[in-house]
């Protein structure tokens, strides 16, 4: 089965709002055996829209269109699905009996824009909305089922997740899959392509890997589509595990976890517990590390210490060593990861100090180097890293770094 997404709104198309409509619509089709070939994004005029439509139904089974279908003037949807599918707009008693409770459960007035939202076209069958204003509409014509739902995302979301995909599994079953995703860090997908190539030479044509490259990690996702659910997800259990054997250092996870949420539960497994002191992460790390639930059980606390001066006074590191080697070096960076692990009274300590960038970077100190460093009970270990000279990125890398010494320190332990 071929799935098409329209997304529509001007909105959409000069970057004011990111469509994470689409993005959910095709994750949760995907999740449920669904194959979403295209995605399409439109101006929210009659001639954009209609001409989306013609091209969605001369290629595509079902297709999720999201926009234009609120009450204000610029949402024209639904008069250019009447022209183009047929009908009339009729008015809707019961769907306007719910948009009255609506506004009533919330002692807010109606407008009559909101009463227009209960003319929907007599070729549709409503699709409820029951916590939105705006009806969805099932329309086919030919082969395809056309779906079109509010852009209001929580709304979407909900249709989505009630309404859509049940029925797409009553009537319209996807082929049988199964898939997994390993999650690895510490290698670029160039490098994991050549470590593993010939395992991906010796999968079947029913199952598909690829490479999913991020700051924070680079997936490997396995797929596979036939007829028996079980029979695929034990070959793809089978290929999965020939992967992690492989490069059983640089996996980390699988699926949905995080690192963060991995090294969580290897202090809680080995009774741990960890500090940072940040320079130019900014607290990052405590931020990503204190995102998982309960990580008050294995987190001391943090200190960001920007400045030459607070790193100094704060954390204990030597005038001397910053005078010497600069507050960018191995020297300063052990010390801090040392020091805030003795002031926390934690057993582990983790810090970080680099140029993030764009500007301060010197020809012996250049822009993306980061020094990394972990203090174990036994031993601290520093790591030097070059990034590059995007400052968002050369943060978001450091902090994942940081977070994957610790894992590797954890384990080596």
């Amino acid at each position: 089965m071929i799935i098409e997404i329209i997304s529509i709104g001007d909105e959409l198309l000069i970057g004011q709002v990111v469509n994470t409509n689409a993005a959910h619509i095709a994750e949760s089709l995907s999740i449920k055996g669904y194959d979403i070939h295209w995605i399409t994004t439109v101006k929210d005029t009659a001639e954009d829209i209609k001409y989306a439509l013609d091209i969605a139904n001369s290629r595509a089974d079902v297709v999720i269109a999201t926009g234009g279908l609120g009450p204000t003037q610029d949402d024209r949807t639904k008069e250019v699905l009447v022209n183009y599918f047929g009908g009339k707009l009729v008015f809707d008693e019961s769907h306007f009996a719910h948009i009255k409770e609506f506004f009533h459960r919330r002692n807010m007035p109606m407008l009559e824009s909101n009463r227009q939202q209960a003319y929907i076209p007599d070729s549709a069958e409503k699709v409820p909305n029951h916590i939105g204003t705006a009806s969805g509409m099932l329309f086919k014509k030919d082969r395809t089922w056309f779906f079109f739902l509010p852009g209001v995302p929580f709304e979407m979301m909900n249709m989505i997740r009630n309404e859509i995909i049940p029925r797409l599994q009553n009537e319209l079953p996807p082929a049988a899959r199964a898939q997994k995703t390993i999650l690895t860090f510490g290698l670029g997908e160039s490098f994991l392509a050549e470590k593993i190539a010939d395992i991906e030479a010796e999968l079947p044509k029913h199952i598909a890997l690829a490479y999913l490259p991020s700051p924070q990690r680079v997936r490997l996702r396995l797929i596979a589509t036939g007829n028996k659910r079980e029979q695929l997800q034990e070959e793809i259990d089978l290929y999965t595990e020939k992967i992690k054997s492989r490069i059983p250092h640089l996996v980390f996870g699988e699926d949905d976890q995080t690192m963060e949420a991995v090294v969580g539960e290897l202090l809680k497994e080995k009774k741990l517990t960890l500090a940072c002191a940040e320079s130019c992460t900014g607290g990052g790390i405590a931020h990503r590390i204190t995102s998982v639930p309960g990580s008050s059980e294995y987190f001391q606390g943090s200190i960001v210490a920007y400045s030459n001066d607070s790193k100094i006074n704060i954390l204990q590191v030597s005038q001397e060593s910053i005078s010497n080697h600069g507050a960018v070096s191995e020297t300063v960076v052990k010390q801090m990861a040392e020091n805030v692990r003795k002031k926390f009274n934690a057993d582990i300590g983790v810090a970080t100090t680099g140029v993030a960038g764009p500007g301060g970077g010197t020809k012996e100190k250049p822009v993306g180097m980061v020094w990394i460093a972990v203090a174990l009970p036994n031993k601290t270990v520093v790591e030097k890293k070059n990034f590059g000279s995007d400052r968002e990125r050369n943060t978001i890398r450091s902090v994942y770094h940081a977070i994957n010494m610790v894992r590797l320190g954890l384990l080596n332990r």
